[in-house]
């Protein structure tokens, strides 16, 4: 009988081939996406040491009270934008774009958008 795998299933074999290849280090850190139904969460990680730089998602406090009224793509993009925002504080200004294994679009690309207008280069 012929069994399909499930979506995520697929996504992590994707993300799995795509980290063979993308990695963070401490000049160009690894920008990761993790997209869930409801939320989004973003990280900067130095993959060389082995710490996560910077991090902002939908979860925290300060985020949640603005994206109130927002459509998720919108909340993506402020998450994003924070993310790049709390970067920048640390002299973070070029990293890797890891999209997690998801496609480049909707969220994830809102996200992108919203880091790329504050100011990180990928």
């Amino acid at each position: 009988m012929i069994t399909k795998r499930d979506k995520n299933t697929d996504r992590l074999a994707r993300h799995a081939r795509v980290r063979k290849k993308v990695s963070g280090t401490a000049d160009m850190p690894r920008f990761c996406v993790y997209r869930s139904l409801n939320h989004i969460y973003v990280q900067i990680i130095d993959d060389v040491a082995g710490n996560t730089l910077v991090a902002a998602s939908t979860m925290e406090q300060e985020i949640k009270e603005q994206i109130a009224e927002m459509t998720k793509t919108e909340a993506a993009k402020l998450v994003g934008k924070v993310a790049a925002q709390r970067a920048a504080d640390k002299g973070i200004k070029t990293v890797v774009f890891d999209r997690g294994g998801y496609v480049y679009t909707g969220r994830v690309a809102a996200v992108a958008d919203g880091a790329r207008e504050a100011g990180l280069e990928f």
